[in-house]
């Protein structure tokens, strides 16, 4: 464990993840400029098209929109910090504007995980009671609360971690990356609430496997129509669930073990994957999912 005596006053971090890259980084500006272009047009335009049409004003699409907005703030918290790093010759960031990005990705990772669990519970356990159980005021109170809590716990959580001393400024990522707290020199109430949140992530987690060993019950029992049915209800919800789940499950591997021998290249691309491919591939999985999304958008284009 780490003690006071070794422990310094950060004011700013070094992100040791980037290499000299000469004149190529121009091309991996634009590259990274347009992929955040394009994550923000497909899930404005899915915004926009559910908002204006009443015929989409029904509980599922309203989880989806907040799941679209979502993946806005997420990208919109990494993609100019990241910009601004490919051009800068000096990869430092004072210690404010990163606790601000390691608060800002905490948001999106715990409001998306809420967002999941609830509608894959909702839609898998309950289809064809969905919209009776489910009304457009239950809707957003439960979408107040997944992200009033996630922006609460986690504003504690950052607000104790950059007021503790730090025994060191390393940070072996292109971001300021919630790694940061395992800087902190000694055990304080940051590690208390840091094992509540994982329960509470636990038991989110418990909710979703129970969820889909529901469908799967009535895919071994039920008829063939049923099945169909279940399966078409839950392969968006499994798909972007298993598509974060992985992303994160290898953002966290390189935080408990030693990546060094690991190409630099392949870790970079690990630790960006759930949050430059998760507001990518919702938008496309549930856009060409879901019927009435897919064609209102054709009349948009």
């Amino acid at each position: 464990m780490r003690t006071k005596s070794n422990s310094t006053q950060v004011l700013y971090f070094t992100l040791t993840a980037y290499f000299d890259t000469g004149l190529f980084k121009y091309l991996y500006f634009i590259s990274v400029m347009s992929l955040y272009m394009f994550t923000v047009d497909s899930n404005v335009l899915l915004i926009v098209v559910i908002c204006v049409n009443r015929s989409l004003h029904e509980p599922m699409y309203m989880f989806l929109c907040s799941l679209f907005v979502n993946e806005l703030y997420g990208s919109t918290g990494l993609f100019p910090f990241l910009l601004l790093q490919i051009l800068s010759d000096v990869h430092t960031v004072s210690a404010p504007l990163c606790f601000l990005q390691v608060y800002c990705l905490c948001v999106y990772g715990s409001v998306e995980f809420f967002i999941l669990g609830v509608m894959s519970y909702l839609a898998i356990c309950y289809p064809l009671q969905y919209n009776t159980r489910m009304t457009c005021c239950k809707v957003v109170v439960i979408t107040a609360f997944m992200w009033f809590y996630s922006t609460l716990t986690t504003a504690v959580v950052i607000c104790l971690s950059a007021s503790l001393q730090l025994c060191g400024n390393i940070i072996h990522r292109v971001y300021c990356h919630n790694s940061i707290l395992n800087l902190i020199c000694s055990d304080t109430p940051v590690n208390n609430v840091l094992g509540y949140l994982f329960s509470l992530f636990l038991g989110l987690m418990l909710l979703i496997i129970y969820s889909y060993m529901r469908i799967l019950k009535v895919c071994f029992s039920g008829s063939k129509q049923t099945r169909q049915k279940a399966v078409s209800t839950c392969a968006p919800h499994l798909a972007s669930l298993i598509n974060f789940s992985f992303g994160y499950f290898f953002d966290v591997l390189q935080s408990w073990f030693d990546m060094s021998r690991v190409p630099n290249i392949f870790c970079i691309f690990l630790s960006l994957y759930y949050i430059t491919c998760q507001p990518l591939f919702n938008p496309l999985i549930y856009s060409l999912k879901v019927s009435k999304i897919c064609s209102l958008c054709k009349s948009y284009l």
